[in-house]
C-alpha cells in the first residue's frame, strides 16, 4: 500500500524536493482559477466567430463553474481512494486535451462540451493539489506556509485570468486563451511523476456510487439559482431549484450518516475546528464574490473604463493580498491565538466594506483601496481556515476535506452574489425615478443603453442618475457585507480559541493509521 508521505511525522521537515513539487502543483491551481474568468474578454470574439444563441453563450461561460462545483466532492473522495497524484495526472491530461478542443472549436456545442470537460478536469485538480500539500508538508509551520502560497495563487489566478484573456484576444485569436493551458499541463505531466509522492487512504472502503448523483443534485441547482438571482431577482424559476437542491442536500447528508463507506465521512466534523473552518471559509467567499459583483460594474459602468482598463486597475489590490497570508501565518506561528488572527482578518475585511460604503461616483482610488483592504482580510481568514481544516483532517481523508472546503467556497461565492447583489439591485431600483424608462429600472447597463439613445442632456441626466442609484445600491450592499463580517469576527473569537498550529489529536491519529 502506498505510504502517504515520506516525512509524515510531527517534526518532519520538507526538503528541496517538496518545495520544488509545490511550485509544480501551483501550475494546475493557477490555470483552474484563471479559467473561471478567462472568458471575460473572449466572449465577444467567440460570439462573432461561432454565433451562439443567447442561451448557448450563457452555457459557454457558466458550464465550467457548474461542473467544477458539482464534482468537487466526488473527485476529492475518489482521489483518496485511487491516489491523489494519479487523479491529478489524469485530470491534467483531460484538462489539456479539453483546452486543445476548446481552442479550435468550430461550433458553440463543441465549445460548451469542451468547457464541461475542463470543469471535470478542474474538479480533479483542485482537491488533489490541496490533499498533496497536506501529505507533503506535515510540519505545522511549513504546511501553513505552503497553504498561504496556495491561497495567494488561487486568489491571484482569478484576477490574472481576465487580464490575460484581454491581452491574448487583442493580439491573437480567442482560442489562444485556452492554448496557454497546454505548456503548464505538459510540464505537470512530465514532472509530476518524478516530484510528487503518491498518497491514498490505505483502507478506503467501497466507493459509494449513490452519493455521486446525490452530491451533484444538491450542489448544481443551488449554485445555479444563486448565480441567477442577482440579475433576475427572486423568481420562482430560481427559488425552486434552490429548494430542490437543499432537499437533495438533506438526502446527501442522511446518506453520509448511514452508509457503511460514505463519500464524506461524518467523522471529519468531529475534528476540533473543522466545521467552523468550513463555515467561516464559506463566509469569506461570500464577502469576496459579493464585493466583486459591484466593483467590476463600478469600474466599467460608473467610472466608464473599458473592460481592459478595468481589469488592469483591478490588479492593483492584488499587491497587498500577497503579504496578507504570510503575515497571518507568521502571527499564529509566533504564538498569537488563531482566533484573534482570524477575528482581525474579518475586522480588516469589514473595514474594507466600510470604505466601499463611502465611495462616490468618481472614487477610483478609494474603491481600489477598499478592494485591497477587503481582499487582504479575506485572504488572512481563508489561509488560516484552510490550514486549520487540513491540519485537523486525517491524512487519509485529505482529499475529501479539501473538496468540502472548496465546495463551500463555491456556495459562498454564489450566495454572496445572490444576497448582496439582491440588496444592491433593490436599492438601485428604489433610487431610480418612476419617470425613468422601464429598461433603465432593471440594471445600470440597461439604463446606460437607454441613455445612449436619448438626445444630449436628457441622456446625460439619465446616465448620471443611474450611476448615483447604482452607487447607493453598492453602499447598502457594503453595509450588509460589513455586518456579516462583524458577526463572523465574533463567531471566530468564540469558536476558534486555542486552535493554533500545533498538531491536533485527530490529525496525529490519522497519520498513525495511514502509516
Amino acid at each position: 500500500m502506498t505510504n502517504p508521505t515520506s516525512n509524515d511525522s510531527p517534526g518532519g521537515r520538507a526538503g528541496r524536493r517538496e518545495w520544488t513539487a509545490l511550485c509544480v502543483l501551483m501550475l494546475p491551481l493557477l490555470l483552474v482559477s484563471m479559467d473561471v474568468s478567462v472568458l471575460y474578454f473572449a466572449i465577444p470574439a467567440i460570439s462573432a466567430d461561432l454565433e451562439p444563441s443567447g442561451t448557448q453563450q450563457l452555457w459557454i461561460f457558466d458550464i465550467y463553474a457548474f461542473v467544477l462545483a458539482g464534482l468537487l466532492m466526488t473527485m476529492g473522495s475518489l482521489g483518496d481512494r485511487i491516489g491523489r497524484r494519479r487523479l491529478l495526472l489524469i485530470g491534467a491530461a483531460a484538462f489539456g486535451a479539453a483546452s486543445l478542443v476548446a481552442a479550435y472549436a468550430n461550433s458553440a456545442e463543441t465549445l460548451i462540451a469542451a468547457r464541461a470537460v475542463l470543469g471535470i478536469g478542474g474538479a480533479t485538480l483542485m482537491p488533489s493539489t490541496m490533499a498533496l500539500l497536506r501529505t507533503m508538508f506535515t510540519h505545522p509551520a511549513e504546511r501553513a506556509k505552503a497553504i498561504g502560497i496556495w491561497s495567494g495563487v488561487m486568489t491571484g489566478g482569478i484576477a490574472l485570468g481576465s487580464v490575460l484573456s484581454g491581452v491574448l484576444v487583442q493580439y491573437f485569436w480567442w482560442g489562444s486563451v485556452f492554448l496557454v493551458n497546454l505548456p503548464a499541463m505538459a510540464l505537470l505531466l512530465l514532472l509530476g511523476p518524478v516530484l510528487l509522492p503518491e498518497s491514498r487512504n490505505p483502507e478506503p472502503g467501497r466507493f459509494d456510487l449513490l452519493s455521486v448523483p446525490l452530491s451533484m443534485a444538491a450542489v448544481l441547482p443551488v449554485v445555479y439559482g444563486l448565480k441567477e438571482i442577482p440579475s433576475e431577482g427572486w423568481h420562482p424559476r430560481y427559488v425552486v431549484p434552490i429548494t430542490v437542491g437543499l432537499l437533495f442536500a438533506a438526502l446527501f447528508v442522511y446518506r453520509q450518516r448511514t452508509a457503511a463507506s460514505p463519500m464524506i465521512s461524518p467523522a471529519l466534523f468531529r475534528g476540533r475546528g473543522f466545521a467552523p473552518a468550513v463555515v467561516l471559509n464559506l463566509v469569506s467567499a461570500l464577502a469576496m464574490m459579493g464585493s466583486a459583483f459591484f466593483t467590476t460594474q463600478y469600474l466599467q459602468m460608473v467610472l466608464d473604463k473599458s473592460a481592459m482598463e478595468a481589469a488592469l486597475w483591478a490588479l492593483l489590490p492584488s499587491v497587498p493580498i500577497g503579504m496578507a497570508a504570510p503575515a497571518a501565518t507568521a502571527l499564529v506561528q509566533r504564538g498569537v491565538d488563531r482566533a484573534y488572527v482570524v477575528t482581525a482578518g474579518f475586522a480588516v475585511a469589514a473595514a474594507g466594506y466600510g470604505m466601499l460604503a463611502l465611495a462616490g461616483t468618481d472614487s477610483l482610488w478609494l474603491l481600489l483601496a477598499a478592494c485591497g483592504v477587503l481582499a487582504s482580510g479575506i485572504v488572512m481568514v481563508m489561509s488560516q481556515m484552510t490550514d486549520l481544516a487540513m491540519g485537523t483532517a486525517p491524512v487519509e481523508q485529505a482529499g475529501a476535506a479539501s473538496s468540502l472546503l472548496e465546495t463551500g467556497q463555491e456556495f459562498g461565492g454564489a450566495l454572496g452574489m445572490a444576497v448582496l447583489g439582491s440588496i444592491g439591485t433593490a436599492l438601485y431600483r428604489h433610487e431610480m425615478p418612476a419617470s425613468a424608462p422601464a429598461e433603465a429600472h432593471e440594471t445600470l447597463g440597461g439604463a446606460l443603453a437607454v441613455a445612449g439613445r436619448l438626445p444630449g442632456r436628457t441622456g446625460d441626466a439619465l446616465a448620471a442618475t443611474a450611476r448615483e442609484a447604482f452607487t447607493t445600491g453598492m453602499h447598502g450592499a457594503a453595509i450588509a457585507g460589513a455586518a456579516v463580517l462583524v458577526l463572523a469576527a465574533v463567531a471566530s473569537a468564540v469558536t476558534l480559541r486555542g486552535t493554533g498550529t500545533r498538531r491536533t489529536p485527530a490529525a496525529t491519529a490519522g497519520m498513525e493509521t495511514a502509516a
